[in-house]
């Protein structure tokens, strides 16, 4: 359970708006992984790893505004993510299965449904990808949520890269993977780069409307991951029916994640990465 921050590898791919950075790994049936808003492909790193020595070539990229990245982009909705993914597809030679996380998550829904031949697959790890409302109730009585639910509000609203350091450490509960200290001094130092704190608002401001007016449209086998500690929802294992809930019939598939947080890829990589491959394995189209 390592996360690494090393700046190697790195290659960039000029789209209309902006440049994204990107890393591959290994080489065979490409995977394309998308990390959610505030974060860096680094906390891809080790499930990518894992993807390459399976046979997957494993591509990681920075969501516009992260990482190396570039800022000054017109618009930062899952819709403009699903189209940097797909670009990214389109340059490394699909067609793709889709690993999204949070943010991430969203986009490969909008992704798989707008170019379904692009898409073979889709897997969402603790997605944004419908219509989000708070539990008032909950908030009373689940005081994970209550506390995850104000920290993230709190960093977005105030451009906060303290709040948004304090609410990874409640988004990783219990033990934290090896590395996490370097890995969250990385985020620090890029985050507080210059806009960059504001691009992660409005990461955050953009409802995932636009994910979940799709869900209907996805024609390849989906698989939700939730951890049972992500402090996201009051429940969520219920937010991950939810989703499968809205694809068509028989393509969704929920899995729980014990003792995980938002942030089961970088906690658990050994059980994210086998959780995907047994899906592939039996799911994959193509």
């Amino acid at each position: 359970m390592v996360i690494s921050v090393g700046r190697s590898g790195t290659a960039f791919l000029e789209v209309a708006g902006g440049v994204l950075a990107y890393e591959v790994t290994g080489s065979g049936p490409l995977v394309v992984l998308v990390p959610g808003m505030g974060d860096s492909r680094a906390a891809f790193r080790e499930v990518a790893a894992r993807l390459g020595a399976a046979g997957f070539r494993a591509a990681t990229m920075d969501l516009r505004g992260h990482g190396e990245s570039n800022t000054g982009w017109a618009s930062y909705t899952r819709t403009d993510t699903a189209g940097d993914v797909l670009a990214l597809i389109r340059h490394l030679g699909g067609p793709a299965v889709i690993v999204g996380h949070s943010f991430g998550g969203g986009a490969a829904t909008i992704a798989a449904a707008q170019e379904p031949d692009l898409v073979d697959a889709i897997v969402e790890i603790g997605p944004f990808t419908r219509a989000q409302r708070i539990d008032v109730r909950a908030l009373f009585s689940n005081a994970r949520y209550r506390k995850g639910l104000c920290l993230l509000m709190g960093a977005n609203l105030l451009r906060s890269v303290r709040l948004w350091k304090r609410y990874l450490d409640h988004a990783y509960p219990g033990s934290k993977p090896d590395g996490y200290a370097e890995y969250v001094a990385g985020l620090e130092a890029d985050l507080r780069r210059p806009g960059r704190m504001a691009v992660v608002s409005r990461f955050g401001m953009a409802a995932p409307t636009d994910a979940g007016a799709r869900l209907a449209d996805v024609r390849c086998p989906a698989l939700i991951v939730m951890g049972t500690l992500d402090p996201d929802w009051a429940d969520p294992g219920a937010e991950g029916a939810g989703i499968v809930a809205g694809l068509p019939a028989g393509l969704g598939r929920l899995e729980m994640v014990d003792g995980a947080g938002h942030y089961a890829h970088a906690q658990f990589p050994d059980v994210i990465a086998e959780l995907i491959l047994d899906f592939l394995a039996g799911g994959r189209r193509g």
